[in-house]
């Protein structure tokens, strides 16, 4: 791009209040870069204004930006841990536990959350917080329209109860258990973060934050938990001297709020 990157973040964060300073920079530009070139673009100066008339390519930009990568029981010996000590253990100080999935990116985590959970208490007792930046990505949440690839690690047993093939590549999930799951906008470098969890997980998102943000973001979820509460986060995601945020590390990739 022949124009000013700084002035470009700047222009992004009054459109979307995504602020790209809080990114990887590297990376991040290049990704902008590549969109942008392949629209045929020049200028950060002419995209811009572009997003700021074209609705379809504005989405487009918010979806791209946000990185969703998702699929159900990612990293399934994770999903295994939780279900036999992590669960258990928070089940038997609380029947009632209060779970938040942070960028849920298209439900496929809140939703496992909920067929695991269904193991442990009726679906009518399950209720889970579900937030991502994107609006695009949560109303896919909300349809809960599936393509086989992304329930490669599910338990069969799930997708037997829980899914209904459309067809030879697309499962609808139930809607018993999209009740169990409430979808809402919310931007973690900016917004209000719910109070009084229990289990907050939020995975695979904060590898593409600078340090400085992490760290903010993570302090925040400290202050979400409840006293004891557990952050459970991506396998490459482990957190470098959590005491100094917090936290104490339970297992890998889950640690309880000091």
């Amino acid at each position: 791009m022949t124009d000013s990157y700084e002035v470009f973040k700047k222009s992004v964060f009054e459109l979307t209040k995504i602020d790209l300073n809080s990114y990887k920079e590297r990376q991040m530009k290049r990704r902008i870069d590549s969109l942008i070139t392949k629209h045929k673009y020049t200028t950060y100066a002419e995209y811009v204004s572009v997003l700021k008339q074209n609705k379809v390519m504005f989405d487009e930009f918010v979806t791209y930006l946000t990185i969703n990568v998702s699929e159900f029981y990612r990293n399934p010996e994770q999903w295994q841990l939780l279900e036999k000590e992590i669960l258990p253990s928070l089940l038997q100080k609380s029947p009632n536990i209060k779970i938040w999935s942070a960028a849920c990116s298209t439900g496929d985590e809140p939703y496992s959350l909920v067929m695991l959970l269904s193991k442990f208490m009726p679906l009518s007792k399950i209720k889970i917080i579900a937030t991502d930046i994107d609006k695009q990505v949560l109303d896919k949440a909300r349809m809960g329209l599936y393509n086989i690839k992304s329930l490669k690690g599910l338990p069969q047993e799930y997708i037997s109860k829980y899914f209904t093939a459309v067809n030879a590549s697309t499962y609808q999930i139930a809607d018993s258990v999209k009740a169990c799951v409430e979808f809402r906008q919310h931007n973690l470098l900016k917004d209000p973060y719910p109070s009084g969890m229990d289990l907050i997980v939020c995975r695979n998102v904060l590898i593409y934050f600078t340090e400085e943000a992490k760290d903010v973001i993570y302090q925040k979820f400290n202050e979400a938990l409840k006293p004891n509460g557990i952050l459970f986060v991506g396998s490459t995601e482990q957190i470098i001297q959590p005491q100094n945020l917090g936290y104490s590390t339970l297992k890998s990739f889950f640690y309880t709020k000091s």
